[in-house]
């Protein structure tokens, strides 16, 4: 890591903890789920109870354990769920795709399929202090392929936290932690898309309403299948600059790190409402879960109004670095 990278996230980091100063983070919990305020908005909110899909729609797509919606500071709100072209997407989520269990194909990602699924299990802790909260929860991996009795595949603990920078950012972490609770073990089939994280944009963002780059400056249409540590996506909003966006960060310790990409090109979905990307750690090779050992994804989410540079995304994505010490 080159020198003039670090003196740029140390200069971040500077940044965050003066301009956080005196914006006031708390938790609210709800029917529906848990949301995140600053300054008394809601900015972010994980759902607990299960969404009901629209009428005459399986009901097997009905899900819990997500994000949606996430807001700017502004109020943009960035996700949408259960859209037509595909019910089974959920806001800000990660559930695996293909996987192989004693020998049964098991899908936890496309629940028309009926195949497996991912739920909500339970709060296992909430955390407020004057500009950070946190929530760490349960999110259960059903095996609906298997008998009754054994159908849990995977238990997962998600830690969600959220800091302000300044008036128009904010720092989201997404951090999971996840086992099998199969004794002979279980594979994570090697797929385009599944596992890390994945966002479904507000539908009014499309080909031409927004822009993606990563951090080895490629476009929309030259994002998919590429590796990067990050990937920006900017699109219009009803902020004073007209523009709003979301920072992905993958942790240097992940999985297949710097993992590849999932990027819906701009001629899907007629270039409308077609926003959909994500880090999937096991696009070039299946992954080996062994029963009794503990793995880790994280990811750190810049939440912006206005411009962010490329500049600036690589320094937040050093400043991050830093933050983990030696790796």
């Amino acid at each position: 890591m080159s020198i003039k990278r670090i003196l740029f996230g140390l200069q971040f980091l500077i940044l965050v903890s003066f301009s956080a100063f005196g914006q006031q983070v708390e938790l609210r919990e709800s029917s529906s789920g848990i949301d995140f305020l600053i300054n008394s908005n809601t900015v972010l909110s994980y759902q607990t109870a299960t969404a009901k899909v629209p009428e005459g729609i399986n009901e097997s797509f009905a899900m819990s354990g997500f994000i949606h919606p996430l807001r700017t500071l502004s109020g943009q709100v960035l996700t949408r769920i259960q859209p037509e072209d595909h019910y089974h997407h959920y806001g800000l989520w990660g559930p695996w795709t293909r996987a192989t269990i004693e020998g049964r194909s098991v899908d936890f990602w496309n629940l028309g399929d009926e195949k497996g699924r991912v739920d909500f299990g339970e709060i296992l802790q909430k955390k407020e202090e004057s500009n950070r909260a946190l929530i760490t929860v349960s999110q259960n991996h059903i095996d609906l392929t298997a008998s009754a009795k054994g159908n849990l595949a995977m238990e997962e603990e998600l830690t969600i936290s959220l800091e302000p920078i300044d008036s128009n950012r904010y720092v989201l972490d997404y951090q999971r932690e996840f086992w099998t609770m199969i004794p002979s073990g279980m594979v994570l089939d090697q797929y385009r898309y599944g596992g890390g994280v994945f966002i479904r944009a507000v539908e009014t963002w499309g080909s031409a309403t927004s822009q993606i780059l990563t951090s080895e400056s490629k476009s929309r249409d030259e994002a998919d299948a590429s590796r990067a540590r990050w990937i920006m996506l900017i699109g219009e909003s009803q902020h004073a600059s007209g523009k709003s966006g979301i920072l992905i960060l993958s942790n240097p310790k992940n999985h297949s790190h710097p993992e590849p990409l999932r990027v819906w090109p701009s001629d899907s979905n007629g270039g409308k409402g077609n926003v959909f990307l994500g880090f999937t750690p096991i696009r070039e090779e299946e992954w080996k879960l062994d029963f009794g050992q503990k793995y880790k994804l994280n990811y750190r989410l810049i939440v912006f109004d206005g411009e962010l540079s490329f500049e600036e995304a690589d320094a937040y994505w050093s400043s991050y670095v830093e933050s983990l010490g030696n790796y």
